[in-house]
């Protein structure tokens, strides 16, 4: 019997993971049944079983694809040569949200993975560390801008990176629940409160508060 090429188990372990995808966006993790993904492929049990054993390993994988994407913009944008500013860093994080918000956008499998992670332990502990490791990103992009004089020298890139990633969860979760705001709406919002914190330059014609 010829050997099973490693791209024929690939494929086909990627066709169920697709087939799962497909049933998790339309039923979501509770009313989807191992045989609902079984025959979304179009496979035998045994052919579905020989790749992924339960519905928790299916719902594990879908996570680590949707985290996965979202790791690779997010150490693009922090690793930036020259240093992004603070601007472009979260228009390009934005601009990939975009890619993932619509219909069959991974985004909305990262929802429920979310509400997943409340019940299951193993699946909890996968979301803390790789989201930890998102806000690390966006701590580099905060350290970086503090760097280059965008931020005040006291700034706590931990601290502002905790702070500036949680816009980009905000962001998606406003668009897949309401459908808006609109990518140049948040922006000019998140522009407007980090020009409020710059320290503003008192001109000639300004009142001099009294004491």
């Amino acid at each position: 019997m010829p050997r099973v090429s490693d791209e024929h188990l690939a494929a086909r372990r990627q066709q169920i993971l697709d087939a799962a995808r497909r049933c998790f966006l339309r039923n979501g993790f509770h009313n989807t049944s191992m045989q609902d993904v079984i025959t979304e492929a179009d496979l035998s049990v045994g052919a579905v079983y020989r790749y992924f054993k339960s519905k928790n390993e299916l719902i594990t994988s879908i996570a680590e694809s949707v985290i996965g994407s979202a790791d690779q913009v997010f150490v693009e944008i922090a690793q930036h040569d020259p240093p992004l500013s603070l601007d472009e860093a979260l228009d390009r994080a934005l601009a990939f949200v975009d890619t993932q918000t619509g219909p069959d956008g991974v985004l909305r499998i990262a929802i429920q993975v979310w509400a997943e992670s409340l019940r299951d332990p193993a699946l909890a502990e996968f979301v803390a560390e790789k989201y930890t490791r998102f806000r690390g990103q966006f701590a580099v992009i905060a350290e970086r801008a503090r760097d280059i004089g965008e931020l005040p020298p006291h700034t706590d890139p931990e601290a502002t990176g905790a702070a500036l990633f949680g816009l980009i969860p905000g962001y998606f979760l406003q668009r897949v629940l309401t459908g808006g705001p609109d990518h140049a709406t948040y922006l000019d919002g998140v522009r407007t409160l980090l020009e409020a914190t710059q320290p503003r330059v008192r001109t000639a014609g300004d009142r001099v508060p009294q004491p």
